[in-house]
């Protein structure tokens, strides 16, 4: 009994130590971990919101670039297209030069032919007229010479 009596001695000092323990935890709670709980609770929803604004920012930054690329690409298609209408425009005004050119060298050429043609039909007349005066000319030249000259010519 006496043991328990020494328990409930022991119990009676240790109240007010419990009760001093526990004002102390009622204190700490209040004057410390309840501001901390409530900067880390703003802190987190800071960051959250931080890292909702990021996001956020980062998918405008992402359609940014691709309405970016999307005009990059369309422009660069327009300026092929340009070039392409620029391309078939010089190649038809060099078919239609080469056509002209060919054309006139055509006409030129026929042109060239009928003179010919008219200088050869010339030529020829000229010859047919002149023909039996070369012919008289031939054979009087030939008649004409000696007889002895005409012998030394063919041995010689």
């Amino acid at each position: 009994m006496e043991i328990l009596h020494q328990l409930g001695n022991l119990f009676l000092q240790a109240v007010p130590t419990v009760i001093i323990v526990f004002l102390f935890y009622l204190f700490m709670r209040w004057a410390f971990f309840t501001p901390i709980q409530k900067a880390m609770a703003e802190r987190e929803a800071k960051i959250e919101g931080a890292r909702k604004d990021a996001a956020t920012v980062q998918a405008a930054a992402n359609q940014d670039l691709q309405d970016y690329n999307d005009a990059l690409k369309k422009a660069r298609a327009e300026i092929y297209a340009e070039q392409e209408v620029a391309r078939q425009a010089i190649l038809q005004e060099r078919s239609k030069n080469l056509k002209a050119m060919r054309t006139l060298a055509q006409k030129e050429v026929a042109e060239g032919k009928k003179k010919i043609d008219a200088d050869l039909a010339v030529a020829r007349k000229e010859i047919e007229a002149s023909a039996p005066a070369m012919a008289g000319e031939i054979a009087r030249s030939i008649l004409e010479k000696p007889l002895s000259l005409q012998g030394e010519t063919r041995r010689s």
